[in-house]
């Protein structure tokens, strides 16, 4: 099994390629890389040497984008974090979770796509990658990886990266937060390519 540093440097590989190899389609710039969650910070400081080396080493820009703070932000310029308290105290958390998935997907809301979109409206498909991290702050329920990646789709050519916490479930589907007691409902199959390791 190849070590962390070992798939990083498959995917920085793939990413320095012309034409980019992350993607079996041309209009899917997308990839995983998913590492065991337990290894959560030992992955976020080599992804942040892996950025350095894309900017130094090959003239590309990284943006990094934290789920966790999108999902933060539209908590807080919707309903607002007391209220969101307020309704897990009085009605639990898994219907408090279904409203958090509804401010994030409702056209009435600020919806967790067009949050991303906006976020990279003026990144250079040529230069910048942009980095997905923090995508536990999405558990164990709140918003499907798979629903946000389908929806990004033609919506824009600069290559993303999604740095997934889970285990690899066969070549396609990928188990969340390595949620065993969760049945298939962790389970998730991508369309795209899936780097990284168990």
């Amino acid at each position: 099994m190849l070590s962390l540093e070992e798939q990083l440097k498959t995917l920085e590989e793939d990413l320095t390629s012309s034409p980019l190899r992350i993607s079996a389609y041309h209009d899917l710039p997308f990839a995983i890389f998913h590492y065991d969650p337990w290894d959560e910070y030992l992955c976020r400081r080599h992804v942040r040497l892996l950025a350095i080396s894309l900017e130094q080493n090959h003239s590309k820009k990284v943006i990094f984008v934290s789920l966790a703070k999108i999902l933060w932000k539209v908590i807080r310029e919707t309903e607002g974090l007391e209220a969101i308290i307020s309704e897990e105290r009085q009605f639990g958390f898994e219907r408090t979770q279904q409203t958090v998935f509804k401010l994030l997907s409702d056209a009435d809301f600020m919806p967790f796509p067009d949050q991303l979109q906006n976020q990279m409206k003026n990144l250079n498909p040529e230069k910048d990658i942009v980095f997905l991290v923090r995508a536990g702050a999405l558990a164990p329920n709140i918003y499907r990886c798979s629903v946000l990646l389908d929806s990004m789709h033609r919506r824009t050519m600069v290559p993303i990266i999604l740095f997934y916490p889970g285990t690899a479930e066969g070549k396609t589907d990928l188990r969340f937060m390595n949620m065993q007691d969760r049945a298939n409902l962790g389970i998730y199959n991508y369309r795209v390519k899936i780097y990284g390791g168990n």
